[in-house]
């Protein structure tokens, strides 16, 4: 059975983990599941302040979305040939103690058989884009697409873009991220996620 065929008919799954920050350790928790608008699989952590989630993007999708853009079927390729996941990045300290979120995505940590990969940002692909050609309208449209490489929220703020890694679609990986919130750095490791694969759902 395929493993989004699997989690399609499991049970949302919540684990209490353990993230790290100098302050000592956070009690956080990793939700995984199939994401309702989307209908694919998803990972969110949540803690006191910060909640993030991300979920699987098919290659076909990339495919449609960026052609629709200005893309060209070869430009688009080197989307659809990559990890992409949907991301929503929000800072719920409003419900406990206000605090702006700061975060780096140059600070997270892709793991993937026994090396690290990257995240592809969206300053990784001006530079692609630069190098392609590619036109200017859908290299704007790419740039906005994306979630931003640095961001702060304040209390109540959130934001949502494209993550994309540079692995291939259905690898499986680790993702540690970190974010600086109630003055402290803090992390939380994500195991097991995977890509989604190309071929029809």
């Amino acid at each position: 059975m395929r493993y989004h065929e699997v989690m399609k008919q499991a049970t949302i799954i919540s684990l209490a983990l353990l993230a790290m920050s100098p302050g000592g350790l956070l009690a956080a928790a990793l939700t995984t599941g199939i994401d309702e608008q989307a209908r694919l699989p998803y990972w969110e952590i949540r803690d006191e302040g910060m909640s993030l989630r991300l979920v699987q993007r098919m290659p076909d999708q990339s495919r449609a979305f960026f052609l629709a853009r200005g893309f060209s079927a070869e430009e688009v390729e080197q989307v659809a040939g990559r990890c992409v996941f949907q991301t929503v990045f929000r800072n719920i300290s409003h419900e406990a103690q206000p605090s702006p979120l700061h975060y780096r995505q140059q600070d997270w940590t892709v793991q993937h058989q026994d090396r690290d990969a990257s995240i592809l940002t969206r300053e990784d692909w001006a530079k692609l884009w630069e190098r392609e050609d590619a036109a200017p309208a859908a290299r704007i449209a790419f740039q906005w697409a994306l979630l931003p490489a640095e961001q702060t929220y304040e209390a109540g703020d959130y934001n949502w873009g494209m993550t994309m890694i540079d692995l291939p679609p259905g690898s499986r990986f680790t993702l540690e991220v970190s974010w600086e919130q109630f003055g402290e750095t803090r992390t939380f490791l994500i195991e097991d996620l995977q890509c989604a694969s190309d071929q029809p759902v």
